[in-house]
């Protein structure tokens, strides 16, 4: 049996390879035997406790530090063998750099919880609209710088040279730049959305043939909710290139409606029908008191009246319609007011 132990097996012997392969174990077991302690007991006490910041922590803290057991277990049994300098150089590497990163998601993982946690009830309960533009987009950028800090980080303790590797980037970056034209100017064009404020959270806009609500304004996106419930997503670019219109800031809704009386209808009838109009609109509560009303056409076989009038910010738009339509035909029926339809009238000799 010592026989079999002592011989070596890629430089290291059967007895080194069980004890690492054991303390690799070991390490998992470890975690697994932690996560179930978190679950079980941990957060039981926590959840006691007045504030949520202890629940945050360990919300946070359980997976990295479950990964942590694990890395180290892994480096720890793996460091007893030898596999010659250059490898040994590169797992001793590779665990620093995975242990940095490890912290890193650590930290990126507690400082968006925080933010949601105490940040974002804080912006929900303000009257401001542009703070519940920009969190989300601040939310990200500290997630990006958080990581590259990591990463530079992790890559300095393992030996790299980062000024180099750096400067080198930097000779590239004019390549790269060329190449992220359009993510470019997408995030130029976010950064106008966020400084001009064309439009804000739950505004109706259209833009390029879209019609739609925001939904979320991002620093290289931003999506709508079209009128059919269909999600799209915009490239902040194209409100650099095309016009937006703000149908929510729109004071009032302007209607235009061209109605055609019968020919038959007298001077009297035509007067009627105009001063019905009027006040159709003056008394419907949905509608504002400036209307204009205009015997404005003589058709084919109709004569026309233009009726132009004005929707209120706050009232249905389609419900107001309907009152008014329905509103306009029993009145013109009560008074024997006909309403024209295509006609032909042949004579014959």
């Amino acid at each position: 049996m010592t026989d079999f132990l002592n011989k070596t097996f890629y430089g290291n012997t059967i007895q080194n390879w069980a004890i690492s392969f054991a303390i690799v174990l070991g390490g998992i077991i470890i975690a697994k035997i932690l996560y179930w302690a978190i679950g079980k007991y941990i957060k039981k006490l926590t959840a006691k406790t007045k504030t949520n910041i202890d629940d945050i922590l360990i919300d946070e803290f359980e997976e990295p530090v479950l990964y942590g057991i694990g890395l180290v277990g892994f480096y720890w049994g793996f460091n007893r063998l030898h596999f010659g300098e250059g490898i040994d150089n590169f797992f001793a590497h590779v665990f620093i750099i995975l242990i940095t990163l490890n912290v890193t998601w650590f930290i990126a993982r507690l400082l968006d919880s925080l933010i949601v946690e105490y940040i974002v009830p804080l912006v929900e309960k303000s009257e401001s609209d542009l703070d519940d533009q920009l969190l989300p987009v601040i939310r990200k950028v500290l997630k990006v710088i958080i990581w590259i800090m990591g990463i530079i980080i992790g890559l300095n303790n393992a030996g790299f040279d980062v000024g180099a590797l750096l400067a080198g980037l930097g000779i590239g970056g004019l390549a790269f730049a060329f190449a992220a034209q359009d993510t470019i100017k997408n995030i130029f064009g976010g950064i106008m959305v966020f400084l001009d404020k064309p439009f804000k959270m739950k505004d109706r806009i259209k833009i390029n043939g879209w019609d739609g609500t925001v939904e979320e304004i991002g620093i290289r996106s931003t999506r709508l909710r079209t009128l059919e419930g269909r999600l799209v997503t915009i490239p902040n670019g194209q409100f650099s290139d095309h016009a937006v219109e703000n149908v929510t800031l729109e004071p009032t809704r302007k209607v235009v409606l061209n109605l055609g009386l019968t020919y038959d209808t007298t001077p009297e009838g035509m007067e009627k029908a105009m001063n019905l109009l009027k006040g159709i609109s003056k008394n419907h509560t949905g509608t504002e008191d400036k209307v204009l009303i205009s015997f404005n056409n003589w058709g084919d076989f109709s004569m026309g009246i233009l009726f132009i009038y004005y929707i209120k910010k706050d009232a249905d738009i389609l419900e107001t319609q309907s009152e008014v339509n329905l509103e306009i035909l029993k009145r013109f029926n009560a008074e024997g007011l006909e309403f024209a339809f295509p006609t032909q009238t042949i004579y014959r000799k």
